[in-house]
């Protein structure tokens, strides 16, 4: 990959990137499969120690863990959704993020778990949080020759929950119109933190910090989750295109982080 500069690309699922090659979107020398690697294919999952996940894990891998369902219940919403059953036997949650489509059913869900990237290229090894990885649409930050290794969850804290839900216009057009992510920490019924990303709303993932700094310090009720939906609704920057317009698009963002906190929040209480 290195040889070929930015004229090489990695095959993991392969879900994005064919597709985009027959359509001419890239031209490249080469195609470079990257499945069998070791370290791509990294899942492992403790209480202690978090989750690992190599950036060729197939999603049927990721909510087939049990350990994962168990603590990731909302990474598990985002697996899901990633297309259908046959595309979710390829597809991975690394492909997703390095895709850094805005729609992307996996990034918001990863901001909101704190999520960080391993990336390993010709000049060594760094790690960047996924909330600065994704620079513009179908942009992100690797450097020719560099490769998303594995995506690194810190362990759940007590007393946590998240969750990530869409709306699509049908199921024929499997692409998110907005899309929301949420986590929250409880104590004592108060919330003691929280994290909000939205998707389909700007060129890249919004992480909705103002947003969620609403939600701290106060009591875990509908009045606080009302107040964020408002506050995330600012934060949306949308287009008008073929799946809905700027105004939809903003109050779906109100309507959705309204209903991932509640998830959350109910998650964090301990609802299965």
């Amino acid at each position: 990959m290195a040889e070929k500069g930015s004229r090489a690309k990695a095959l993991a699922g392969g879900t994005d990137v064919l597709v985009q090659l027959r359509a001419k979107r890239y031209l490249i020398d080469r195609l470079v499969d990257i499945k069998k690697i070791p370290e791509m294919n990294e899942l492992t999952c403790t209480e202690q120690a978090g989750l690992v996940l190599g950036a060729a894990v197939p999603c049927c891998l990721i909510y087939e863990n049990q350990d994962v369902s168990r603590l990731y219940p909302g990474l598990i919403d985002s697996a899901f959704l990633i297309g259908g059953i046959q595309i979710q036997g390829r597809a991975s949650i690394g492909g997703n993020l390095c895709n850094a489509a805005p729609s992307a059913d996996a990034i918001p869900t990863l901001i909101a778990l704190e999520a960080t990237c391993n990336i390993v290229g010709p000049k060594g090894k760094r790690t960047i949080a996924v909330e600065d990885f994704c620079t513009g649409p179908g942009q992100n930050v690797l450097k020719d020759g560099e490769l998303l290794v594995s995506i690194h969850l810190p362990p759940p804290k007590r007393n946590s929950g998240a969750h990530y839900l869409r709306f699509i216009p049908r199921n024929e057009m499997d692409i998110a119109v907005a899309g929301v992510g949420a986590s929250v920490v409880l104590s004592n019924g108060k919330i003691e933190s929280a994290r909000l990303a939205l998707a389909s709303v700007a060129p890249t993932p919004v992480f909705a910090t103002k947003a969620a700094a609403t939600l701290v310090g106060k009591e875990a009720n509908e009045e606080a989750v009302l107040e964020a939906a408002e506050e995330a609704k600012k934060a949306a920057k949308p287009i008008s295109d073929m799946r809905g317009t700027i105004e939809q698009r903003i109050h779906l963002v109100g309507v959705l982080t309204k209903r991932a906190l509640n998830k959350a929040i109910a998650r964090a209480k301990g609802a299965e």
